[in-house]
């Protein structure tokens, strides 16, 4: 086997968990627009949903948090293309690659910090108000994301002008 069907092989798992998280994020959307249509319906006839804003806070870091890696394989982020095209090839390459290194770095980080926040709420029982569900996990999977994200932004490091992923 070939260094390079290796590869292969870990960008296509980094896309699958892409793929995967952007899936999650989607139906934690979904989740928020049921749960939101429910409660405000549920209201209205005297049958509000318990927890609703509980459940609309965790589906909204879900999404969040699982839209990083998606939005940050297809380029979807902000730029500023005005001042970066004022550059020379050799300074947007420049530029870009030190952008890709702080981003790397940012993503490792924030990672670390939420691992830590969900350890201190796993420490200290932390629940949600109404439905009192642990919320140990939630910075976890945020943590999660965030690693991918780093993934990404190192595989565009290693792949410069190419695409991982092609929007739709």
């Amino acid at each position: 086997m070939s260094p390079l069907s290796g590869t292969s092989a870990r960008t296509g798992v980094l896309r699958g968990v892409t793929h995967a998280m952007a899936a999650a994020g989607g139906l934690a959307v979904a989740g928020i627009v049921v749960v939101t249509v429910a409660d405000v319906v549920g209201r209205q006839i005297g049958l509000p949903v318990k927890g609703a804003y509980d459940l609309v806070r965790v589906l909204g870091a879900i999404a969040m948090g699982c839209a990083l890696p998606m939005t940050k394989a297809v380029k979807g982020h902000i730029a500023i293309e005005y001042f970066f095209q004022k550059l020379g090839s050799r300074g947007r390459a420049v530029l870009d690659t030190a952008m890709r290194l702080v981003l790397l770095a940012l993503f490792f980080l924030l990672a670390w910090q939420f691992v830590r926040q969900g350890g201190a709420f796993l420490e200290s029982g932390e629940v949600t108000a109404t439905l009192h569900m642990p919320m140990f996990w939630v910075p976890w999977l945020v943590a999660l994301a965030c690693l991918v994200t780093a993934g990404v932004t190192l595989w565009h490091l290693l792949h410069p002008g190419r695409s991982m992923i092609r929007p739709r």
